[in-house]
Order: C-alpha cells, then structure tokens, then sequence
C-alpha cells in the first residue's frame, strides 16, 4: 500500500506543477491582451521611411480600429489570398475570414500612407498553442504597389520585438506550401524554422496537407519540451 499511496502522490504533485505552469503561461498571454499600445516603448518602430516609403506604424485592438480599416483589411485579404485558399483543402470561406479578422482577440498592425490611408497590415494574436504562450501571425497583407521595399518584413521584426517584449516564446504563423514566395521569405529571409505542429513534423493530418505551420523562437523560447504535454491548441479566454 505504501508504494501505491507513493506513486498516487507523485502523480497529483505532477498535476498540480503542470496546472501551474500552464497558469503562468495563461497569466503572460493576459497581460499581454491588457496592454494599450504594444508598441509604446518602441517609438522608432512607428515609422518606416526606406526604399521610397514613408508610412507610419500603429498598433491597436480590433475595437479601435474604424470599421472602414476593417473592411479594407478584408478585402485586401481577399485580393491577396482568395485563390491560395481555393488551391488548398481549406477552400475560401468569406464569412470565415471576416469573423476571423473581427474576433475580439484580434490585435492589428496598421501601415499607413500620410493621406492616402492604409497600404499594409498585419493581423495577430497572443494566444497559447501546445502549450506555449506565443504571438500568432494570422496574416501579412500589403498592397501590390508598396511589395518588394522591405515594409512586410519589417512588419514581421516588429512582431518579433513585440514577442519578446511580451515574454511570448516564438511567432508563428501558417503558411500554404504551394504560395512559394511567402514560404521561401519566411524561411529564408526570416529564418522561420517548421514547427512541431506542423503536419508534415507532427504527422496528425497527412503527408498531402497544403500548409505549414511555421516558428521563430523568441530569446524566451525553450529549446525543451513544455511540461504540459502534446495537446495543441489555445487557452485562456
């Protein structure tokens, strides 16, 4: 009965450090939510003024952001990625997208021409995957005629500062395989490793799955496994 009773205490003191750890993640990606301006302590980050651009960089919630910014972001979206969807097992689904650029969690990049309105966005979340307190990138838009002046991967250091500042331990973010330029830049230009959790890593949907869930690990990131165990997905709201 002794080494019965034994074990049974080992594994709820294992339960209550795993509760715990997965607390403290939980209680980063709040704190983070909380924030008014992720980017207040980075002033330099607000401007981008290269390669024949000069816009400036706010960030905001989903709630403060004027529902026409919304709409635009949409339908940049749409430009850019409809018929990637379409080549994918996904399929574009409108009302999808739009609920998803809408949801509460949402927190937005916005780049901005000084009276033109917005050429650029980034939408992103601090969410938990896998047990890992993260900054998600759901997307990276920019519109045709400011590409190829370094403004999208400046987006994506911003994140990455953001990330760090916040305590997250990576960015990640899901790229289709068959959009090979965006694969190649994040892979290369960026240095985004595939994730764990992709498919093609994690084996969960099949060797035929059209995207990548790609990772780029923050100087708070872990090189060990997490002690919550293999379950992926988000907590915390």
């Amino acid at each position: 009965m002794g080494r019965k009773s034994s074990k049974a205490k080992e594994k709820k003191q294992k339960r209550l450090e795993e509760r715990a750890a997965m607390d403290a993640v939980c209680a980063k990606v709040e704190a983070a939510n909380k924030l008014e301006d992720p980017l207040e302590a980075f002033p330099v980050f607000k401007k981008y003024d290269r390669n024949g651009l000069n816009v400036t960089i706010e960030c905001k919630r989903v709630s403060g952001l004027e529902p026409a910014t919304l709409e635009w972001a949409f339908d940049l979206t749409k430009t850019n990625m409809q018929t990637l969807y379409e080549q994918s097992e996904w399929g574009w689904k409108e009302r999808e997208k739009r609920e998803e650029l809408r949801d509460d969690r949402a927190w937005y990049l916005i780049a901005r021409e000084p009276g033109a309105g917005p050429v650029a966005f980034s939408h992103f979340r601090f969410d938990v995957e896998c047990g890992d307190e993260v900054l998600y990138c759901y997307e990276v838009q920019l519109e045709s005629r400011v590409r190829r002046r370094g403004l999208g991967k400046f987006l994506l250091q911003i994140l990455q500062l953001v990330a760090n500042s916040t305590q997250m331990k990576k960015v990640m973010l899901t790229v289709f395989k068959h959009n090979h330029g965006a694969y190649q830049f994040f892979r290369e230009a960026l240095q985004f490793e595939v994730d764990a959790a992709s498919p093609s890593v994690s084996g969960c949907c099949g060797d035929d799955s059209s995207y990548e869930i790609l990772s780029r690990r923050t100087k708070f990131g872990e090189s060990h496994p997490h002690p919550g165990g293999g379950h992926c997905g988000g907590c915390c709201h």
